[in-house]
Formats: structure tokens, sequence, C-alpha cells
């Protein structure tokens, strides 16, 4: 069986098998009752909680403040705004019965909240002092999937999402610019995925949204996830709700509006970006401990060592490093070392009585061709922080090279299916939507994003030789 530079078998089923194994083996998820649901476990949950930290802070300091709206949201929001209600009629779940008798209207168990918050906001927003309005929300949604995958596609999952509101569409734009921003560089500085920052095409837009922008992550079979997602509105949702302010000029204006989130699926890209056929390999600033010290010795020997391994974690810990002592004195020192291994850990430390007596720990780092390594006990608290950015720092760097070998510029149809069967291809689209509907029949690829950052290049459709519509090439590939 071909591998790749890590040993992770990068096509097809085998690759899902790897994923859909080890996200249970490492103790990230188990499968809910219901179908479709996850249980997510203190340590997947805890990957969870570093993400919501680091970007709830952003969030903040870009001058946005947490609320929290229902759950319930009355049938008839949604369907105020028609575009709205038919990209989510599929996937909805509603409640018709409650407290014994049936409901006089259904109730939707929220896919999204821009319905229930556009009705808050109307009541709001009355004069153009009450603008920008900066709302987001930390909770979960239901949307009913068919074909449900721990992580990246569940019936239930968590997420942020903020909804503002503006004056004019400058404005709005400019918030939607600023959202796609604040995920890009989550992404890349602390899961360490290099996303290329886009905007989707018509037919690829969020359900009533005017323009929808996106993070696309390249993951180790070759496909795409979208990482995040944000959308300028416009004034669709303003008209639906009647969000209105009175001008400076005293006169009554619509609204623009914006929604934006970032989900669990985002740990779903973690695995897939970095993990290989020991586990998961975790970012350190993601990583729930980056570094796990494992006594070895019986007896005497080994109540030494693990006094030993919690007095230097405790050092450890006042140098900002997450640390973990495992003292499972009844499993193996090898079990535990590939126990840490599938779990992703950064480094581990291994503290045995000869150790002790030299004043070093082995070190072994979760990546890297080097060999372990002794370390002096006394200066372990300030070498590891800079051996854990430089983690960081590879696993970026080796996941953009990976995506930058897997993205191949194309012309003609032949090289177009080649490429997207193994990775990106980037081609010239005419942006109809039947064409990108023709497209993904043929090739299972759909059109990921119009990039930012791509240069000026107009020319022929790949696909049906029409005049591209986007005055740049388009990133085509297979996703989750």
């Amino acid at each position: 069986m071909e591998r790749n530079e890590r040993g992770v078998t990068p096509q097809g089923e085998d690759f899902s098998a790897w994923y859909n194994e080890l996200v249970v083996k490492a103790q990230l998820v188990d499968r809910g009752p219901a179908k479709g649901t996850m249980v997510i476990r203190p340590y997947g949950y805890r990957l969870w909680e570093l993400i919501q930290a680091d970007l709830d802070r952003r969030i903040k300091d870009t001058g946005h403040e947490n609320a929290y709206f229902p759950l319930l949201i009355p049938e008839s929001y949604l369907r105020r705004e028609a575009d709205h209600v038919e990209g989510f009629a599929p996937e909805l779940a509603v409640v018709t019965h409650a407290g014994g008798k049936e409901l006089e209207e259904p109730l939707i168990v929220r896919p999204t909240s821009e319905t229930i918050i556009g009705e808050m906001m109307a009541k709001w927003i009355s004069s153009h002092r009450d603008l920008p309005l900066l709302l987001n929300q930390w909770a979960n949604v239901v949307r009913w999937e068919l074909r449900p995958r721990m992580f990246l596609r569940t019936t239930e999952f968590l997420w942020q999402e903020g909804h503002t509101a503006h004056t004019d569409e400058t404005d709005a734009m400019r918030e939607t610019m600023l959202a796609l921003d604040i995920y890009t560089q989550v992404a890349r500085d602390i899961a360490a995925i290099p996303v290329l920052p886009g905007e989707k095409t018509p037919g690829e837009r969020f359900a009533g949204a005017a323009r929808t922008f996106t993070i696309e992550g390249m993951m180790r079979d070759g496909k795409a996830l979208q990482a995040g997602t944000s959308h300028y509105m416009g004034t669709n949702f303003a008209k639906a709700f009647d969000i209105r302010y009175t001008s400076g000029a005293g006169r009554l204006e619509l609204c623009h509006t914006t929604s934006w989130g970032m989900s669990t699926r985002m740990i779903g890209g973690v695995i897939m970006t970095h993990g290989d056929d020991k586990g998961l390999v975790l970012p350190p600033r993601l990583a729930p401990h980056q570094v796990v010290i494992i006594p070895i010795g019986r007896g005497d020997q080994g109540e030494q060592t693990r006094t030993a391994a919690h007095e230097l974690a405790a050092r450890l810990k006042s140098a900002t490093v997450r640390c973990h002592v495992d003292d499972r004195a009844q499993l193996s020192p090898g079990f535990r070392f590939n126990d840490w291994e599938l779990r992703g850990v950064p480094i581990r430390l291994e503290l045995g009585p000869r150790d002790l007596q030299s004043g070093t720990a082995v070190m072994a780092k979760r990546l890297g061709d080097e060999p372990k390594q002794n370390i002096p006990l006394s200066s372990a608290p300030t070498l590891i922080p800079n051996i854990l950015e430089d983690f960081q720092t590879f696993l970026l760097t080796r996941a953009t090279r990976f995506r930058d070998t897997h993205t191949t510029p194309t012309d003609t149809w032949p090289h177009f299916t080649e490429a997207v069967s193994t990775g990106w291809a980037l081609a010239l689209h005419c942006g109809k939507p039947t064409c990108e509907n023709d497209i993904k029949t043929t090739t299972a690829a759909t059109p990921r994003c119009i990039p930012l950052e791509a240069p000026p290049e107009t020319g022929r459709c790949i696909h049906c030789d029409e005049p591209s519509a986007y005055g740049k090439r388009v990133i085509f590939g297979r996703a989750y």
C-alpha cells in the first residue's frame, strides 16, 4: 500500500476508516444514542476549549459582545426569508408536540440563528447611534445529517456565530472581512492549518446571503475542508425582519447585516491535517497536554521518579507549559509511550532512576527523524517552550508544503480530472451553477472558493469553454 511521508494512507476509504477509528481510540469522541450525534469526551472537549478561548479573545478584542438566544425558533421566522428556509429545509428538526399537546405553531430546533437574532435586532435598533451592533453567540445547533461523521458532519455540533448590523454595505463588508481574517489567523496560528481565504461562487453561497467568504484547508487525502465562513447578508434579513434605523438626516434606512461562524469541525481538520498512522499529531498551541512526563521504576525507585516527575511538572507549568504526569504504575512504560503517541502529545519526557542520577530526562518528540535525546532537568523549563514553538512552526510549514504540492493549475479537462483526484485544481470557470453541477457529477469536485490573493487572469471555462466569470482562477476540489 502506497503511503505518504507520514504513513497515513492518502486516498479513499482507508483514510476514512483511519479517521473514524482514531477519533474513538484517541478518546476524543464517542457516538451518541441518537443517529448522527456525538459525545465529546474530556480530551476532545479540551481541544474545543482551547480553540474557543483563543477565538473568543480575538472576537472580544474587536469590540463584539457575547449574548445567548433561544434554541427553539418559531417556524414562521424561517419562512420570512425565502432563500434561507429553502436552503435549510432538508436539515431541519421540528418540534410539533410539547407539554402533552400539539403546538399551535411548530418550533424549529436552531440550525443557525439569523432569524431569531434578526427579530431581536429589529427591537433593539432604532437610530444610527445604535450601530454597528456587534453580537456573538456560543451555542449548539442541529442540522439533520444523512451521512454523519464525527466532528465533520454531525446532527448536533458546537460553534460560535457572530451576527452584526451596520449602516451601509461598506461597513458591513469591512466586518465580513474582519471575521474572515480572524478565522484565518486562528486556523494558521493555533491549529497550524494553512487555510486559503476566498469567496464562494453564487452556487455555493450560504442560504440568504448576498456574498459568502470561506477559509479552505487541504486535508491529508487531498480533500478540502471548509473551516469557517463569513457572510455579507446585504439587506435581505433586514427586509424580512424590518431591521431599520433612522439616519443622521432623519431618513428611515435598512440595516446591512452579517453573520459568520466556526465550529467543532475544526477539530476534525486538525486530525486530518496532521495525524499519522501512530495516531493524532497535535499542534502545541492546541494540545491539551503539551508535555507528558512518564516516571519509570518500581518500589522505592518508582516513588523517587514519581516525586521528581511531579516536581518537574510544577516547574514546567510555572513556565506556562501544559504538562501532565502519567504515573499509572499498573501499565508498562511501553504501553504509556504508545498511548500518548496515539493521543498526539508533542513532547514526551521519560524519567527513570538512571536519569535522576544524571540529572536528565529522555525527550521524545511526536514527529521528526531525530532520535531521543537527554535534556537537563535544571534547564527543561527554559528549553521546552522553544522546542514547542519550533514544533508548531514545523507542522504549519509541512502542511503548507503538502497543500502547495497538491494544488495544480489546469487548462485542459483531462488534466483537471487528474488534479482533483488527488488534490486541488486551479481552473478558470464560467460561474454558471449548471456547469458547476456537471463538474460535480463527473468528478465529485466542487468550486471551493475564488481565492482572494489569486492573480488576475481571463480565458475560457475548463469545462464548457464559455468565457470565465471571475477574472481569476477558482479552486476546485473534492470536499468534506
